[in-house]
């Protein structure tokens, strides 16, 4: 595993749904088994380059997200490497019973990826606005987990997943975000990935929130206080190693997630601490609320997504000690 940080704040150029989607051109060039389950979102996510490329492994199965999950199942049992997308409610709640069963179940790894989770969904609205996605797949025993940030990681992480031969979800913000790795970094599945380094707290993070957390570093420091952030960009198989021992060196954490934080990324990290060394964590994040229709950065701040939320978290935990 090799990165490098770029940390400029500045956003990326490209979105990041095109860091999938030549991913999988790269991959479906080399590997005749890999296909890709669309939900009819073909504009939205820009594979409309791999049906023109690969029409025959590119496969529209409509508004029916159930039937797509179990499509998707039945194709990885023909031994096909099957990615799934649809919007992330759609990935996650609506097709959840046929993902556990058809394929989780019965071994099948099929990668589903949903698109724009969280705060994310922006103008879409409530009814499609995910806080609640990763909770659902954490359930699922031996799932592999993922929160990926930019084009960067995305790329390589869509490219890992197909070689792991594991169940698996990933969150995926469709669209230009900051951009935070530089490309041809390299990310390794259950690995948390330590961007700066410091003694008075650990910030762990994942997704929009860690461009988030290194500005909320930036802002502390100015302060005299040291934080140590992390990219926590698995959430099962969840780094505890790093967690552990990141928790001893500053004696406090607080996480940063889009999403719920009492069944997500919080909620993990909490209960490792828990069990293997209790110290004081305050949780950025979705704080069992619904979703609204709103801009993205209306909704960081309705939510509590942003560089001030961290740094209060912060100071908070740190008075805890």
């Amino acid at each position: 595993m090799s990165f490098t940080l770029i940390g400029k704040h500045e956003k990326d150029a490209r979105a990041n749904r095109d860091g999938y989607v030549n991913a999988m051109l790269e991959m479906m060039e080399k590997d005749p088994t890999v296909v890709h389950v669309d939900c009819d979102l073909e504009n939205c996510i820009n594979t409309g380059k791999l049906e023109k490329a690969y029409p025959a492994r590119t496969i529209n199965a409509g508004i029916a997200e159930a039937n797509a999950m179990g499509v998707s199942a039945g194709l990885v049992a023909t031994g096909k490497k099957v990615f799934m997308h649809s919007f992330g409610p759609f990935a996650s709640r609506r097709s959840f019973d046929q993902a556990f069963m058809s394929a989780a179940y019965a071994q099948l790894p099929v990668h589903i990826v949903g698109s724009d989770p969280g705060v994310c969904a922006a103008y879409n609205g409530g009814t499609h606005m995910p806080f609640e996605d990763c909770a659902l797949y954490l359930s699922v025993p031996n799932a592999v987990v993922i929160d990926p940030v930019d084009y960067a990681q995305i790329y390589c992480l869509t490219k890992k997943l197909a070689a792991s031969e594991k169940f698996s979800y990933m969150r995926m913000i469709r669209k230009t975000v900051t951009t935070v790795y530089a490309d041809g970094s390299d990310f390794e599945i259950g690995k948390g990935v330590t961007l700066r380094e410091g003694k008075d707290v650990t910030i762990i993070s994942s997704g929009i929130m860690v461009d988030v957390a290194l500005q909320a570093e930036e802002a502390l420091k100015a302060e005299g206080i040291s934080a140590k952030v992390i990219d926590m960009f698995t959430w099962k198989p969840l780094d505890e190693e790093l967690v552990i021992a990141s928790a001893k060196e500053t004696g406090c954490v607080v996480t940063a997630e889009n999403h719920q934080v009492g069944c997500g990324l919080g909620s993990v990290v909490a209960n490792c601490l828990a069990k293997n060394l209790p110290v004081p964590v305050e949780m950025v994040g979705i704080q069992n609320r619904f979703g609204q229709v709103g801009a993205e950065n209306f909704l960081r701040e309705e939510y509590n997504l942003t560089v001030a939320d961290v740094v209060a978290a912060a100071k908070k935990a740190i008075s805890r000690k």
